[in-house]
């Protein structure tokens, strides 16, 4: 061990005393030290020249030695401390030169430059690039470029993402951000067909993925991933210059969050062309002035209640001032919500590029908002229109609608979807429902407008409900669980409770006349006694 210390010179005298000179090829022999290096350096290259096969036995005795010199314990430990901290920085060197030799040998195998580098990781999804830039310190680098996280999709199947994510994914695309998505979404994340339900919706996120909402809801509060209203701070960060450039902000599911903080993230928005809010236990009347005062060039808005038929809030001053400040929407839908004719009229006839229009399961819209609907510039230009399960929507208003259609009227329309898992109402007694209306020019329409995809599915008349397996549902939760569907035909509708909370609710707007018919259920006989709490 004192050898390799302080390694005595080569004699001088004689030739041959002299060490011979060391073979180029030989491979066992290291060549020498550079004149420049330091006695550090010599030290290290003499101790790393040492040869494989008598380094472990020379090292054991020379340390050995070594502390059988040391005059007590205490300098024995200082000594073994000592050798334990060495090899440990010897390994963090031997690794640190490794990551960056593989460095250099990636950066010249890897064909790409980095700025086409940063271009195809952008492209990648959120996980994916996480991946990437695991693999080594060039990829990276490159995977740090705020352009990498100018789309970002944090949506998940269970809870698996938090606040901490969130904000350190927005802070790393900074002013680049272009594109948020978070939450939950229980199955496939690709953007449905104009008539396909989606598959992330409340309503139907069990039959999808066999994931119970409020499973989902209980597994939520006892991890600790998961998204509260907070997560949408981070866009107001840097004195709201995070937010500003972003064009499409997707939220889905995250129970926590509130009216305030959803208008305190859409204030930092002013860029949004893109909104589109699944679930979140918020009102639609604050969301949407909160959208015509802050995002005044937004395109698309897309908001499905949590609450389907509850939500009463949207008055007509706040979709006039929707229309006003906000008259670049050419796609809108507001699913779930209890709607009224007069007020969904305002927002068609008043968004003068709206070209897709979706009201899906809205209780009270009855159809009245289509009557001259083509006549001028708002609602001409529709090429979608879906109004499935509306429940108090009237066969009368879809036939008058058709007929406009038939006269020439809505030139542009390409698919209109009228389907009803109950029917359509009558006239004068929505309790009547029709399932194969005649003089609803189905036929004609495809016959003269075969560009048209119309899609009429409704259940079979004298279909019966399951009661058993819907009473074995928690049909007292907040949410509620979807029926199961089978081929064209829908075998099921809504309790009683659904009736009180939804369909009596509208008593007084003007849209409905209601008849006291207690065994009477959207045009399924229902016979029901008590016995024992069941339901026969």
């Amino acid at each position: 061990m004192d050898t390799l210390l302080d390694p005595p010179p080569p004699p001088t005298g004689s030739p041959t005393s002299m060490a011979k000179r060391p073979c180029s090829s030989s491979p066992s022999q290291n060549p020498r030290p550079p004149p420049h290096f330091s006695q550090m350096d010599h030290l290290l290259h003499s101790f790393l020249s040492f040869p494989d096969s008598s380094l472990p036995i020379s090292l054991d005795l020379s340390f050995d030695r070594l502390l059988d010199s040391s005059h007590s314990d205490a300098d024995q430990s200082l000594l073994i401390d000592r050798a334990h901290n060495l090899g440990c920085l010897l390994l963090r060197a031997a690794n640190r030169s490794a990551r960056r030799r593989a460095s250099l040998h990636n950066s010249a195998a890897w064909v790409l430059p980095p700025d086409l580098t940063i271009k195809v990781f952008s492209m990648l999804d959120s996980q994916s690039l996480c991946y990437a830039a695991a693999t080594c310190s060039m990829f990276h680098k490159c995977a740090m470029d705020p352009l990498c996280y100018a789309n970002i999709d944090l949506t998940t199947v269970v809870p698996k993402v938090n606040n901490a994510v969130v904000s350190t994914m927005i802070q790393r695309a900074g002013k680049s951000l272009q594109s948020l998505k978070l939450g939950i979404v229980p199955g496939p994340t690709g953007s449905p067909g104009p008539s396909q339900p989606l598959v992330y919706t409340i309503r139907n996120s069990v039959d999808v993925s066999s994931f119970s909402w409020n499973d989902k809801r209980t597994r939520q509060g006892k991890e600790s991933s998961i998204l509260t209203r907070s997560c949408l701070y981070p866009l107001s960060g840097d004195n709201g210059a995070t937010g500003t450039l972003l064009r499409r902000l997707h939220l889905y599911n995250i129970e926590r969050m509130d009216n305030a903080s959803l208008c305190v993230a859409l204030s930092a928005c002013p860029s949004l062309l893109d909104l589109e809010i699944v679930g979140l236990h918020v009102e639609l009347r604050q969301t949407l002035m909160s959208v015509s005062s802050n995002c005044h060039f937004i395109e698309r808005l897309f908001f499905e209640s949590s609450k389907t038929g509850r939500d009463d809030s949207l008055k007509s001053p706040t979709c006039f001032e929707l229309v006003n400040n906000c008259p670049n929407i050419s796609s809108l839908s507001l699913r779930g919500f209890k709607l009224h004719d007069y007020k969904v009229r305002i927002l068609v006839k008043g968004f003068r590029k709206l070209k897709y229009a979706d009201f899906s399961t809205s209780y009270s819209i009855t159809g009245t908002f289509l009557r001259n609907l083509g006549n001028g510039s708002g609602g001409s230009l529709l090429e979608v229109l879906i109004l499935r399960d509306c429940m108090h929507l009237r066969e009368m208003e879809v036939a008058r609608f058709l007929t406009a259609v038939l006269a020439g009227d809505f030139k542009f329309l390409k698919h209109l979807d009228i389907s009803n898992r109950e029917g359509l109402a009558s006239e004068g007694d929505w309790y009547q429902r029709s399932y194969n209306s005649s003089f609803i020019p189905l036929k004609q329409v495809s016959e003269v407008r075969p560009d048209i995809c119309l899609l009429a599915e409704f259940p079979s008349e004298g279909c019966f409900l399951d009661i058993d397996h819907i009473m074995d549902n928690d049909i007292n939760s907040e949410l509620g669980l979807p029926f199961q569907q089978s081929g064209h035909t829908s075998v099921g509708a809504m309790l009683t409770s659904s009736l009180e909370s939804s369909y009596n609710s509208d008593q007084g707007s003007g849209n409905e006349e209601y008849q006291d018919s207690a065994t009477k259920c959207t045009g399924i006989w229902v016979l029901i006694h008590i016995d024992r709490g069941k339901v026969m």
